[in-house]
Order: C-alpha cells, then sequence, then structure tokens
C-alpha cells in the first residue's frame, strides 16, 4: 500500500519520545526557586513547547539521561515513557490518558538544583488524536470517542483504542509514541486517517 496523499480526510502524526511535565513545586526543587523554563522550540500544540532543561530519570533498576522537559508548567508533574523503556526502568506503569495518573508508579528525577521522589506519575500516554471542534465535525466524531487509525506505508496496520480529545486550542494531530511509531513505520509528519 502506498503512503497516503494529504487532503482533508488524513490527519498528521506527531512521534513522541520519552518526556517530562513538571509543577512548580518540583521544577523549583530541581532547578531552584523562582526558576522559569527556557523555550527551545515550539511544539505543534499552541502554547506547548519544548524546554532546554533536562532531567535524569532513575529507579533502582535502570535510568534516562537528559529526559526533555515540556513546558509550560502543569498542575501535577507527570512522565511519560514508552512501554519499551519502562522495561528498560523496571517499572509498570499503566497506559492512561494524559494528566490520570492516579496509581501509577513514581520515580527518582535529578536536577542541577536537587533530587526529588515522586510517588506517582509515571504513564504511558494512551494514543489519541487532537482536534477543534470544528475537526470533530468534520470527521463525524466527538470528545473521548474511541476511534481505529489506518495507517498506510511499508508496515501498514490498524491502530484500536484511539482516545479523540476535542478542544478549541487544540491543533489537529495524532500523537503516538516510539514504539507505536516504530511499530507502524511512520514518522513525525506523516498522514493517517480514522478508519
Amino acid at each position: 500500500m502506498t503512503e497516503m496523499n494529504t487532503n482533508e480526510t488524513f490527519i498528521p502524526v506527531g512521534v513522541s519520545g520519552r518526556h517530562v511535565h513538571l509543577s512548580r513545586e518540583h521544577l523549583e526543587a530541581l532547578f531552584g526557586q523562582g526558576y522559569e523554563l527556557k523555550k527551545m522550540k515550539d511544539l505543534s500544540q499552541p502554547g506547548q513547547f519544548a524546554s532546554e532543561e533536562t532531567v535524569d530519570i532513575m529507579t533502582t533498576k535502570g535510568a534516562f539521561t537528559r529526559v526533555r522537559i515540556l513546558g509550560p508548567v502543569r498542575k501535577d508533574t507527570q512522565i511519560e515513557l514508552s512501554l519499551s523503556d519502562a522495561v528498560k526502568l523496571g517499572i509498570n506503569p499503566p497506559i492512561r490518558d494524559s494528566g490520570n495518573v492516579t496509581g501509577s508508579p513514581g520515580i527518582v528525577m535529578v536536577g542541577p538544583n536537587g533530587t526529588i521522589t515522586i510517588d506517582k506519575g509515571v504513564i504511558v500516554a494512551l494514543r489519541h488524536i487532537h482536534m477543534t471542534p470544528a475537526d470533530a465535525e468534520r470527521f463525524g466524531v466527538k470528545d473521548k470517542d474511541v476511534v481505529n487509525v489506518e495507517c498506510c506505508g511499508e508496515r501498514a496496520m490498524t491502530m484500536g483504542q484511539v482516545l479523540v480529545r476535542v478542544n478549541e486550542q487544540f491543533a489537529l494531530e495524532m500523537h503516538v509514541d516510539t514504539d507505536e511509531g516504530n511499530a507502524a513505520c511512520i514518522k513525525t509528519g506523516q498522514k493517517v486517517r480514522i478508519a
């Protein structure tokens, strides 16, 4: 099957590597009182950015260094990993919608100004599509719907259990992690469609 062409029925993909969202409290514990994240580049979702700052994350079984922090600061700290990352760290995080960290494992984070241990916050992000209400109307879906998505190319496949997230502030994009991107042989900027 050939790669899809761009038109109104297709959705761009963003493949997301491991990253950290920090609360104000944890940002200051790791980087110092009153510290502000420095924007490195804007992300596809309005107001979201990759910061220049990174932290090391670790468990008793393994570690990752220089994990990118995404801004702006959030109400709660959240670490998003792939399942492969979780295996290396020896933990079993739940697959969840962003922001739902109840019952998730914690982790140790090391920054230039300190080390903290959080008791929850590590998840594998549920694959999802960001869209505006106008996009949702066009695709015939609504917020919190779960859809199947068709990925074309050398490793064509259909991904099930894709959460639809609708908000006026969103930009149209499907988010998957690196494991999912590799499985379907898709990269950021390629197109998929709701099956």
